[in-house]
């Protein structure tokens, strides 16, 4: 994972859920340490969203050896009443940079 961002008090408007499927989305052979790290959870709050995104069918993996690799399924649509007919991969578009975009640009004055 990139660098880990610096901590965070008071309210956001991304959830926890959309955090980890971002980190994911970003590395999807990440480790649930280090897409803890990232998101500021707990590995054991990670591994609980896990189950729930993939239990939801939003989410599955595969194991190699001791590596996991997890695969998004961008085409499942939001589970939300107001976000009707959005679908993953929209969501992520918001979240996720391109390689790109990783490198800030100076802001002009």
């Amino acid at each position: 994972m990139v660098g880990v961002p610096e901590s965070h008090s008071g309210w956001t408007f991304i959830t926890s859920h959309a955090r980890v499927l971002a980190a994911i989305a970003d590395n999807p052979n990440a480790r649930i340490r280090d897409i803890a790290a990232h998101c500021r959870l707990t590995e054991r709050a990670v591994s609980r969203i896990i189950a729930d995104l993939e239990q939801a069918g939003y989410l599955s993996h595969t194991k190699d050896g001791r590596t996991n690799t997890y695969r998004i399924e961008p085409n499942k649509v939001l589970r939300h009443p107001a976000e009707a007919g959005l679908s993953v991969a929209s969501l992520l578009s918001l979240l996720v940079q391109d390689e790109t975009d990783r490198v800030r640009k100076p802001v002009a004055p």
